[in-house]
């Protein structure tokens, strides 16, 4: 087996590894969708209440609500009737609820049993037993798939609010409110993505393919890495329902991390002259921008980004790993190809005896 093989397989198995305890990549905690053409939004609670918070997940899709007090949130189904309880001794939720049904899908395509009636007496099932709970809320997004709003369809090159919503709450006794809104923005033109896309694209390629030295190749390593970099620092809060904070962030990081080190190496043996390891670790390194930007991938043709940065920059980071991503691969074959480490023969002497140093040369 020759070295240069014999490298891949310790860089390949130690990605493995890794990646096996980071577990599957993705830009934010949750796995929801990375982007969307809709954004919802708390606007108010009224009466305030101190303790209690209630924010919008996945452009809409879901609420998460957070009690800190020492007395219970009740959140009414669509019938007003009982549908969870949430307070110190965890998540409560009743049984013979329609919602509890009817929330399992997103367009409440279901069945209800037998027992779901908001007139029967409240089945309380334990949940959680924390202080706050994430559930999908068919008040607060667009019902339908296939069929955009009427303002949406009649002018879909400009920005909307879609309707305004509210969600009744029961703190204590006390009747509280939430109310907010739904959006929809226009998704940006592929004119300002794609050409992005390919110009990156057909540069590591170019890199790999055409140039000289493999530092040009090493120099695309560090912008790569730094994209993946950017693209998991920008991972928006999760849920306070994970299980473990640290822990998931952790895990968005580690896929990251290890695209930042592979492409520090690759960029220290471009420096050094080994273009064959250069190619190598463009090969690794794409493949894990692939693995970290396809998951995101909708955000290249979505107005609203899930992103803790500004949207803009997100959406830039997510068409680098693509680009990047895909051209490190062709790019880097093509520089284990043309580039191999050459051991000369000193004039008159028979074969080299390790005292000049090895030169990776150009081939073809």
């Amino acid at each position: 087996m020759s070295r240069t093989a014999a490298r891949l397989l310790v860089v390949l198995a130690a990605l493995l590894a890794t990646l096996a305890v980071a577990g599957p990549a993705a830009a934010h905690v949750g796995g929801e969708a990375a982007g969307s053409n809709f954004a919802g939004r708390v606007l108010a609670m009224t009466p305030e209440v101190p303790g209690v918070s209630l924010r919008v997940l996945e452009f809409g899709d879901a609420l998460e609500l957070v009690n800190r007090t020492s007395a219970e949130v009740l959140v009414p189904g669509y019938d007003d009737e009982p549908y969870l309880r949430i307070g110190p001794d965890g998540v409560w939720r009743n049984a013979n609820s329609p919602a509890t049904y009817i929330n399992l899908d997103r367009y409440a395509e279901v069945r209800l049993p037998d027992r779901a009636d908001a007139r029967a007496e409240p089945d309380w099932v334990r949940v959680s037993t924390e202080p706050h709970h994430v559930w999908h809320d068919h008040r607060t997004h667009w019902m339908s798939d296939a069929v955009l709003p009427p303002a949406v369809a009649a002018d879909p090159g400009s920005p909307h609010l879609v309707f305004e919503w509210a969600v009744p709450l029961v703190h204590d006794g006390t009747p509280v409110e939430v109310t907010g809104e739904l959006t929809w923005s226009p998704p940006p033109s592929p004119w300002l993505v794609w050409p992005l896309c390919a110009a990156g694209g057909a540069l590591a390629v170019a890199a790999g393919l055409l140039a000289r030295t493999a530092r040009p190749l090493g120099t695309l390593l560090l912008v790569g890495g730094a994209a993946a970099l950017w693209h998991a620092a920008a991972t928006p809060e999760p849920p306070v329902s994970v299980a473990s904070h640290a822990g998931a962030v952790a895990s968005a990081l580690l896929p990251a991390l290890t695209a930042v080190l592979v492409a520090g190496l690759g960029f220290r043996a471009a420096r050094r002259g080994r273009g064959a390891m250069t190619g190598l670790l463009a090969v690794v390194l794409g493949w894990l921008l692939l693995v970290q930007g396809l998951p995101d991938v909708d955000v290249l043709w979505t107005a609203n980004v899930a992103s803790a940065g500004p949207g803009a920059l997100a959406r830039a980071a997510v068409a680098l790993l693509l680009a990047l991503g895909a051209g490190l691969v062709a790019g880097g074959v093509a520089a284990i190809r043309r580039f191999r480490e050459v051991v000369p023969q000193q004039d008159g002497a028979g074969p080299y005896d390790g005292s000049a140093p090895v030169r990776p040369v150009p081939v073809g």
